[in-house]
């Protein structure tokens, strides 16, 4: 769970979601037909760490009166390598996974592990008005890989006011996750030891709510606001991550000083978001912002902005660039002194840390008859931090702490509208 949850987290800090990425890319397609049926493939692909290969499918069902039924299909195939938590030092550094293999990391890298793994996932969505003025949308979630389960709810309330001009939407969801980490859930902040206790299965709870406001400001112009609230609470640490203790001074690693991390079993999450699309007749501004903030520390902003140009009439360009900044968590450490006294939780995940993430691309659209439509999308992201922080110690300071990682994202899709 701990590295193939690092790869969605990055795959979320990169395109605000893989699922909502890929599927809104694709989804772009409207034909006005009783059946939409929209197909897409993603690779994302991490230098030398991560590679991710997603097919979807989305088939989408329009009853005429405002009723639609939609269903979305995932698979993931991960492979690759992902960040163990441990800092990098002067030493070559040997690992023991839970399945009693060893690796070793060379001198001043980054520690990582390998893994492989599959992810399935399914999502259901059904509209339907309830009034000239009101409509509700209720949704499913269900995904399944090898160690981390999840199930969850939606359910939404739109009302429709001011001539159409205003809607007001309100709505909620909750999720059930369920971790079984291969070889049992560690004790956090123990040691890194096969013989350490540990738990076999372990649950969090997720529950969130949105309220929302969408405003037609011109017959060209229209704005949205959302504010977003939810509660986190049960196993909220990643079970194989791993902190490195170092001697106070030298800042030097001995082989077996680690220790697992630890995070709170509660979190609240709070964001504002702003969204505008401006008509210019043919092409479409559309602008982002996101101001989130949480009780662990952490703070960011998003700023989005895609252009859609319209080439023809059978051919559109839409230029793409995000930004992404962090700042760093609370108990956020590069490493812990060797004999200190421990912190009540500790995480040397880089996620929480100080970041900085750039994305630059685009998506190209072709009508290739009627009623079908080829896109391709193409971006480049690159995510980075402090790379030489003033809390290194002793040897780190002569290593990156936070080697800039750069990521590549390629998707194609093709939608067909059937009567």
């Amino acid at each position: 769970m701990q590295l193939k949850s690092s790869v969605r987290s990055r795959l979320r800090a990169a395109t605000c979601s893989l699922l909502a990425v890929t599927a809104g890319s694709v989804s772009a397609a409207n034909f006005g037909t009783k059946w939409t049926v929209e197909g897409a493939s993603l690779v994302y692909a991490e230098a030398k760490r991560t590679t991710v290969f997603e097919p979807l499918l989305v088939i989408k069902r329009d009853f005429g009166d405002g009723q639609t039924l939609q269903g979305k299909f995932v698979f993931d195939a991960m492979t690759g390598a992902s960040p163990t938590g441990a800092a990098a030092t002067n030493k070559v550094q040997t690992f023991t996974t839970p399945s009693g293999q060893r690796h070793q990391t060379a001198t001043g890298e980054v520690p990582t592990r390998a893994f492989q793994d599959q992810r399935g996932s399914m999502d259901l969505s059904w509209t339907k008005p309830l009034s000239r003025r009101f409509r509700t949308e209720l949704g499913g979630h269900l995904s399944a890989e090898t160690d981390y389960k999840s199930t969850g709810l939606t359910a939404t309330m739109l009302g429709d006011f001011n001539q159409k001009l205003t809607t007001i939407s309100i709505g909620g969801g909750y999720n059930s996750d369920q971790i079984d980490a291969v070889g049992g859930v560690p004790t956090g902040l123990a040691r890194v030891n096969p013989n350490n206790p540990v738990e076999k299965t372990m649950s969090k709870k997720i529950a969130d709510g949105m309220i929302g406001l969408t405003q037609v400001l011109t017959p060209r112009w229209l704005a949205q606001v959302n504010y977003s609230y939810a509660d986190e609470n049960g196993y909220l640490t990643e079970p194989y991550k791993m902190i490195s203790l170092v001697d106070s001074v030298t800042g030097e690693q001995r082989s077996g000083d680690y220790i697992y991390e630890k995070r709170p079993d509660a979190r609240v999450r709070q964001s504002v978001f702003f969204s505008s699309a401006y008509h210019f007749g043919k092409d479409i501004l559309h602008l982002s912002y996101r101001n989130y903030w949480d009780d662990w520390g952490i703070r960011s902003n998003t700023f989005d902005i895609k252009y859609d140009l319209e080439i023809s009439d059978k051919v559109f360009l839409e230029p793409h660039w995000r930004t992404y900044l962090q700042s760093a968590a609370d108990f956020y450490v590069y490493s812990l002194p060797r004999g200190a006294l421990l912190p009540d939780y500790a995480t040397s995940d880089y996620r929480f840390g100080d970041l900085t993430t750039q994305t630059i691309g685009f998506k190209v659209g072709v009508k290739t008859a009627e009623l079908q439509q080829f896109t391709a999308r193409i971006e480049y992201m690159r995510q980075s931090g402090n790379e030489y922080p003033n809390e290194a110690i002793g040897v780190q300071k002569d290593y990156s702490m936070f080697p800039p990682l750069d990521i590549l994202i390629l998707q194609v899709g093709y939608a067909i509208g059937l009567p």
